[in-house]
């Protein structure tokens, strides 16, 4: 985890701009991004509410265009792919956790969580078997056959947090994802992510508002009126 200015950056964006149209009211939310996210790198981006991080993290994993700019993941440049392609890309090399698990309702936290895999195509015997391993990594295994109505608001977002992290992804993109949790809980899922950060070297990028959960990450970048802002470091990185 160290040197990381020297690896090849996993995310990078150049002068990203958005702007929202609502008639003739034009908004620009963001103003000339640069960014850069390295392998293994863990960053929190804060900022006001409203002030367009989720907008930037949506820009970042490909889930929305930008107005203009650049987005570069792993050495691809996704502004002109198709939507097949970015889809096959973005399943290959990111993750997403939300505030809210978004897991399918009718499925068991197992098929969720093996869900990515199928969809690459890996076989459903396979995915099933890595599904089984993360889950109990998060320590769900005695939950493999419960749907997400059975499972408590913690237990739920550690399924999404092993559905994110199953294809082993390059980087792990999430939007408040412990926005949702009582602060014990929080405090666990987050304590995981870092967790399996360190162990299978996934960068981490969190829209986060809590503060001290930020502060555990390498880089805390603000959002200001369009632009990010070196907000501070951690004091330990390891």
């Amino acid at each position: 985890m160290n040197n990381l200015s020297t690896l090849a950056p996993v995310i990078s964006a150049r002068s990203l701009r958005h702007v929202y149209q609502e008639g003739s009211l034009a908004t620009e939310v963001l103003k000339g991004i640069d960014l850069d996210i390295a392998s293994g790198e863990r960053v929190a981006i804060i900022g006001a509410s409203g002030s367009g991080k989720s907008t930037l993290l949506h820009m970042l994993g490909g889930l929305d265009r930008a107005s203009s700019g650049v987005v570069v993941l792993t050495g691809q440049v996704i502004g002109g792919m198709s939507e097949a392609a970015l889809g096959k890309l973005r399943n290959h090399t990111l993750g997403f956790i939300y505030q809210f698990h978004h897991l399918l309702p009718e499925f068991t936290a197992l098929e969720n969580v093996a869900m990515p895999l199928l969809i690459r195509g890996v076989k459903p015997k396979i995915a099933q078997l890595k599904a089984s391993e993360l889950l109990a990594r998060v320590g769900l295994s005695h939950r493999f056959a419960h749907r997400p109505g059975e499972l408590s608001g913690g237990e739920r977002q550690r399924a999404a947090v092993a559905r994110a992290l199953v294809t082993e992804p390059k980087c792990l993109l999430g939007d408040e994802p412990t926005g949702n949790l009582d602060e014990a809980t929080a405090a666990g899922v987050f304590e995981l992510m870092l967790e399996l950060n360190r162990e299978l070297g996934t960068a981490l990028v969190l829209v986060t508002h809590d503060l001290r959960l930020a502060a555990k990450l390498q880089r805390v970048l603000t959002l200001k009126e369009g632009r990010l802002e070196a907000a501070g470091a951690a004091t330990s990185v390891a």
